[in-house]
């Protein structure tokens, strides 16, 4: 028992994992298959989930930039972050590493690669129960407007963080890697000095990381939605009471969807620690089913491709923002349409000059004798296109303005009168 402890199982499913056919209730696997189609859904995966967290942390920092800021949409947005970690930084190694036989990627990687998964894991799993405690007080009363500090919601998510790093600190220092059958392998070995803590880390740790938040949030998520069943006064808004059900729906089809999606892994997680100690006790206990594993890593991270599908689909929000990004990205911006004339909308600017319509409109039925002759006498098309063009444009020639002028003060004279008929009986003796 002085040697360190080796139950010969890893949590990142490369160390001889392709050898348990021998042992598994008679499955028969082809390795070669395996290392090829494994690998192809984790790409698939990757490919897909990164696309939808991207769209889905996009629309909700354009609504927090736009003013729209809550600590719901945060802690949505955090879950979105840690999907998109997962996907990035964990599905690509856990990819390379079942495609090969042996670990080919470093000591650095093999110490932190599942420490890094299950913390980011255990991140998602208390956001969801802080998510829920916060549906349920925005439901309890959707009409109180609560004001929170975008430096309240940063120490929120720098707790969530603190908590999920602190709590898998194990999977960290236990990681090793050690010489196997086929080569080098990462494994998760415990020595003897700790096989006390072990004992104890291995029944608290899928309690406080799975079954207590998810559980939480399952309860508040339930209570949530009947808050928003029972209320059903008129004096309520409908609409906000609409808006609460369809939050709490999404909410709670997100949580149901981790926690069942999660729980073959952690079948597998118990399941292995418990064969270390059977093993420590010389008693014989069977591997888990290489399918169950294989399907406890695949939908492990399906998680991360699963929830920004939930919010996407269920929240008119984020079907708006979607279809906005869209597009943005496909159509070109085309100028604004021109505005078409109205009663509310003038073709042209306000000047102190009357309106040329109703300026036109006076003098045609005051004067339309005198304006006959004054077109006449004003150099035909010439003399015409420019008054047109006067009226059109709302100016006023100083030619016209100053014969209307002397025309209403009566300070012509015979010779310069323009119109001497209309004098013609005055000047007549009797």
């Amino acid at each position: 028992m002085d040697a360190i402890l080796d139950h010969n199982v890893t949590m990142n499913g490369s160390v001889d994992k392709w050898s348990l056919n021998g042992h598994t209730s008679g499955q028969h696997f082809d390795p070669g298959e395996l290392r090829v189609l494994v690998p192809s859904i984790l790409v698939v995966i990757c490919a897909l989930g990164v696309a939808c967290n991207l769209t889905a942390m996009f629309i909700l920092f354009t609504n927090a930039h736009k003013g729209k800021l809550s600590l719901i949409n945060s802690l949505i947005f955090n879950l979105m972050f840690a999907d998109g970690l997962v996907l990035l930084f964990s599905v690509p190694f856990k990819a390379a590493s079942f495609s090969k036989a042996t670990w080919t990627l470093g000591w650095a990687v093999c110490k932190t690669s599942d420490w890094f998964l299950h913390t980011c894991m255990a991140a998602k799993s208390f956001t969801v129960a802080i998510l829920a405690k916060a549906c349920y007080r925005y439901v309890s009363n959707p009409t109180k407007q609560v004001s929170i500090h975008l430096g309240s919601i940063l120490v929120v998510l720098f707790f969530i963080w603190l908590s999920a790093c602190c709590i898998t600190i194990p999977h960290w220092l236990f990681a090793v890697l050690q010489k196997g059958i086929q080569g080098l392998n990462c494994a998760f070995v415990v020595p003897p000095e700790a096989r006390e803590f072990m004992s104890v880390y291995v029944k608290a740790y899928p309690l406080s990381v799975y079954c207590a938040p998810l559980s939480f949030a399952l309860l508040y998520f339930w209570k949530a939605y009947g808050q928003c069943q029972r209320r059903s006064s008129k004096t309520q808004n409908l609409r906000t009471q609409i808006r609460s059900r369809k939050l709490t729906l999404m909410l709670f089809s997100l949580t149901v969807a981790m926690a069942l999606l999660w729980l073959p892994q952690w079948v597998v997680w118990v399941w292995d620690r418990h064969l270390a100690e059977k093993q420590t006790e010389n008693l014989y206990f069977p591997s888990p089913p290489l399918l169950l594993i294989l399907s406890g890593q695949l939908l492990t991270f399906s998680i991360s491709l699963v929830n920004p599908l939930i919010v996407l689909s269920l929240s008119e929000e984020f079907r708006e923002g979607y279809r906005g990004l869209w597009r943005r990205l496909t159509l070109r911006k085309q100028p604004p349409p021109k505005a078409k004339p109205g009663p509310h909308n003038p073709t042209s600017m306000l000047s102190p000059s009357p309106r040329p319509e109703e300026s036109a409109r006076g003098m045609s039925f005051t004067y339309s004798d005198s304006r006959d002759q004054l077109q006449s006498d004003g150099g035909g098309a010439e003399g015409n296109e420019a008054d047109g063009v006067s009226l059109k444009e709302g100016i006023v020639l100083p030619d016209v303005e100053q014969f209307w002028h002397e025309r209403e003060g009566g300070s012509q004279t015979a010779e310069n009168d323009p119109v001497p008929w209309e004098h013609q009986e005055k000047e007549d003796p009797k």
